[in-house]
């Protein structure tokens, strides 16, 4: 019997479309371990990234200051946009 190690761990993600600026549409990774489980990100590598604090007390101050407005604006952006809507689509797999 031969014991095999593995120098990197073995990454286990989504494969998911998400929009890419106002109109493009890509390919991204839902996370599924780590401090960033269940978000979409760009690369598999970015769910074991060190979390950037300073980003994440900026978007809390922003979230506690305009939330509501941030959320009527992003459901109306899925209503209506072709893009958002070709995402839902694709996803809905």
């Amino acid at each position: 019997m031969h014991i095999i190690e593995v120098a990197e761990p073995l990454i286990e993600t989504k494969i998911v479309w998400a929009k890419k600026g106002k109109n493009s549409i890509t390919r991204k990774y839902r996370c599924s371990f780590g401090k960033r489980k269940g978000r979409v990100v760009a690369s598999p590598m970015q769910c074991s990234a060190p979390i950037d604090m300073k980003k994440r007390f900026s978007l809390k101050k922003t979230r506690a200051r305009l939330g509501s407005k941030m959320v009527r604006k992003a459901k109306k952006t899925k209503r209506f946009n072709p893009a958002s809507k070709r995402v839902r689509a694709l996803n809905r797999q």
